[in-house]
């Protein structure tokens, strides 16, 4: 495949284009076909093949001007001279070939340089930027590094040793300006290398670091991008476990569909067929903590359980501060831009009171629990002093599959103060540390896994 075009998909992958080895094989395909003689339509071919919207084609524009254009290396318009005349002071031929790297060719980096051939500076740039690994580029601070190795790799020994031979002459001068315009010239291409490169691994890390940042910490500039993520997870797992799956009981064999599968065998069992059991859509019942204290932790678990709606047969969801909200309405209703504010509208921001929300449950949604459905309830368990009707809650773990709590919360601080989660965890299934993303990732992916 060609080594510019692998460099270009690697180049708009980093700049979020999704490109599958399909789609790949399809753009160099096209492209062996129009050429890249003709800027506009070895462009538009591209984005017909590897832009699916609209976000994507602005996106590849983008990525495309940045890695065909080379505006750093512009033909001079002045100031040019006979390249074959050697400098003052210095034999015919010599600097010539002297340099460690390629871009040389006839008469070496000094030629090009003197000639003001920017086609041939740029070709032996690219060239000894690639041997130089420069798409490998991650951070900012690599920039000087790698300018440094191509430079090097295209014979800037050999110029420096010819400028420092003859420091007087008049060629000198001009070499020695040419030698700077170069050094600037690399730079900026290492510069748009690491535009092109690095945007995408810089980010990952970014994410990365955000998924496993305490959501409560998280600073007010990142609550879009954490938003991304918490949807972007959600659709992940909506997809992975939205249908209706089945799993082999291993150790159960399926005698009858055995025998069918090894009728050509005369029924001998060389394809053994497992009883399977289906996996249904989970049922979520799940109280949201919106009081003050976890308020911020809060609005990133609405929009996740938003944004998980569609992998449940049935969740039920509610708010709560002091007294208890079905904001199921709201979050299957309205869109995510008004349905958060609509929920802390509804019942965040007060002071935290367990027991007052459990007994609204009670009294209201009790009959939604059954042996298949369970229980979701996320906060830091602190009730501010008053009662915490941990009773309600034992009786709620009697007529559900289970309960897990997600708490916040460290587990070195459950029970100081006005917690009560040292009396509630014993009537949890599960009750667990989750204040980052990582943590609210595996603890609904086991729970989905396991048809809740």
């Amino acid at each position: 495949m060609n080594t510019p075009l692998l460099d270009f998909f690697r180049a708009a992958r980093s700049a979020g284009l999704r490109i599958s080895p399909a789609e790949s094989i399809d753009a160099v395909q096209a492209v062996q076909f129009v050429g890249f003689e003709d800027r506009a339509r070895l462009r538009d071919t591209l984005g017909l093949v590897l832009a699916k919207t609209a976000e994507e084609k602005r996106a590849f524009a983008a990525c495309f001007d940045l890695f065909f254009t080379r505006a750093g290396f512009r033909e001079e318009t002045a100031g040019d001279s006979d390249p074959a005349a050697p400098a003052e002071g210095q034999p015919e031929g010599q600097g010539e070939g002297q340099g460690e790297g390629q871009g040389q060719g006839e008469g070496g980096l000094s030629r090009l340089i003197l000639a003001g051939d920017q086609a041939a500076l740029a070709a032996a740039a690219e060239e000894a930027a690639a041997e130089a690994g420069v798409s490998a580029i991650t951070i900012f601070t690599q920039v000087n590094l790698y300018t440094r190795r191509i430079l090097e790799r295209m014979g800037l020994g050999a110029v420096e040793r010819e400028i420092a031979a003859a420091p007087e002459a008049p060629r000198t001068a001009r070499l020695r300006a040419g030698r700077d315009r170069l050094r600037e010239q690399v730079k900026d291409l290492v510069q748009q290398n690491l535009l092109l490169y690095a945007q995408g691994r810089n980010e990952e890390f970014r994410e990365r670091v955000l998924s496993r940042t305490r959501m409560s910490a998280i600073d007010r500039r990142d609550h879009d991008r954490m938003r991304l993520l918490v949807r972007a997870m959600a659709r992940r797992l909506a997809t992975q476990y939205g249908r209706k799956r089945k799993r082999d009981r291993r150790g159960v064999l399926d005698v009858r569909k055995t025998l069918r599968r090894n009728m050509g065998w005369e029924g001998v069992p060389f394809l053994t067929v497992w009883k399977q059991e289906t996996i249904d859509k989970p049922k979520l019942v799940v109280l949201c903590d919106v009081s003050g204290s976890v308020a911020a932790l809060a609005q990133f678990l609405l929009l996740f359980l938003y944004s998980l709606n569609e992998a449940l047969a049935g969740l039920r969801a509610f708010a709560f501060s002091g007294a208890l909200a079905d904001v199921s309405d709201l979050l299957e209703h309205q869109p995510i831009d008004r349905a958060i504010p609509a929920v802390m509208d509804r019942a965040g921001f007060g002071s935290s009171n367990y027991g007052r929300a459990l007994a609204d449950f009670e009294g209201g949604f009790m009959p939604l629990l059954d042996s298949q459905t369970t229980v979701i309830i996320l906060g830091d368990g602190r009730g501010n002093r008053t009662d915490p009707r941990v009773d309600i809650l034992a009786r709620m773990a009697n007529r559900a599959k289970q309960i897990v709590w997600l708490n916040p919360e460290v587990r070195t601080v459950w029970g100081t103060g006005d917690s009560d989660m040292l009396r509630y965890a014993p009537h949890c299934r599960v009750a667990a540390v989750c204040n980052t993303l990582d943590q609210l990732d595996r603890v609904i992916s086991d729970l989905l896994r396991d048809g809740a």
